[in-house]
């Protein structure tokens, strides 16, 4: 399946840090982080998602999602519905203006007031697109030294029949995010996830008995590659697709895996059963979508350090919506409750 590329270079991904000063558009760029109540706003933001609904009249207005690389918000617009709604596709990145305005009751809002295409030299990348903090090359170079270190010969030949230089499976899972929402929501986002699951997991198998590394290790790497399928990029915002919809990452990616290995003549049936177990369990629990539940020491491994590292991944995201100065976030459903930076106290 075709999929739209985020407009960030592959070879030089979005800088990821503070937001920059240095390319601000020329009215002062504010991020969303450091908008207050009342506050006119003339800003660049991306078009996360958008819906039309209608007005008790009858009339349409429209809702938006506006982004940067600090947050989110909603936006609302009563006006120019139809100007706008051509305008703000969901993946453009548009210039926006309008007044926020924070209610008790209903919680912040943009009301918008004029939406248009943003010139590119009006904005830098990095202030809207988030990236991975390790450079893209490196991540390269660490998934080739960890699948060379899988002595099992099937299991590499499986690793390189997926994440080969050539595959173009690996031209897909190594630009792809790993999430729409709480963690590494971004290009690159599903490699750098993947690789740190298997760097943990390939430490730890060495200090809890009767775990089999190179499974796991496997397993780890590939767990999370039915993404490349359930999640697409339009511009610069992610969007589920209908297969991702309507079978989810986990089911997609068991039967990827599965086409692979039967492939490669002579594949030993435990071994496969053990890597599509992982696959399936990773999740943890019935509820939180996996089929079946870990029942090898393999599949709890990298269960553990998956979950980890997306709530690790959640911590990222949070502390770049906050101000300086400011130590807690706001509640965050990823985490049930809100993150504490103490770093940024006093």
């Amino acid at each position: 399946m075709g999929q739209a590329q985020l407009s960030v270079s592959i070879e030089e991904p979005a800088v990821v840090g503070q937001p920059s000063e240095a390319a601000l558009p020329a009215s002062g760029k504010r991020f969303v982080r450091d908008l207050v109540d009342g506050e006119t706003v003339d800003a660049v933001f991306v078009v996360r998602d958008r819906s039309r609904r209608q007005k008790r009249n009858g009339e349409d207005f429209a809702k938006l999602k506006l982004g940067d690389v600090t947050g989110a918000l909603e936006a609302v617009a009563w006006d120019d519905v139809e100007q706008i709604w051509e305008t703000a596709q969901t993946g453009a990145i548009v210039r926006v203006s309008g007044r926020y305005s924070v209610d008790q009751r209903y919680g912040s809002t943009l009301t918008v007031k004029t939406v248009e295409g943003a010139e590119q030299s009006s904005y830098d990348p990095a202030d809207l697109l988030d990236g991975p903090p390790i450079a893209y090359e490196r991540m390269v170079e660490d998934v080739r030294s960890l699948i060379a270190t899988v002595q099992d010969p099937y299991l590499h030949r499986l690793l390189e029949a997926i994440l080969g230089e050539q595959s173009e499976l690996w031209e897909r899972w190594r630009v792809a995010p790993a999430a729409k929402t709480y963690h590494q929501a971004y290009q690159h986002g599903l490699l750098e996830h993947s690789l740190s699951v298997a760097q943990g997991v390939s430490a730890m198998a060495a200090t809890f008995p009767g775990i089999d590394r190179d499974v796991a290790v496997t397993g780890a790497l590939l767990h999370d590659i039915g993404k490349i399928e359930a999640y697409a990029a339009e511009g610069a915002a992610i969007e589920m697709t209908d297969a991702g919809r309507l079978q989810g990452e986990i089911p997609l990616g068991y039967y990827m895996i599965r086409r692979r290995i039967e492939d490669i003549e002579g594949f030993p049936s435990a071994i496969a059963q053990a890597v599509l177990h992982i696959i399936l369990a990773h999740h943890g629990r019935l509820e939180h979508g996996s089929p079946v539940v870990p029942c090898t020491r393999e599949a709890t491994l990298v269960h553990m350090i998956d979950n980890l590292g997306g709530t690790l991944g959640s911590f990222d995201r949070l502390e770049k919506t906050l101000q300086d100065g400011e130590p807690w976030s706001g509640f965050d459903r990823a985490l049930s409750g809100s993150a504490f930076f103490p770093q940024r106290a006093g």
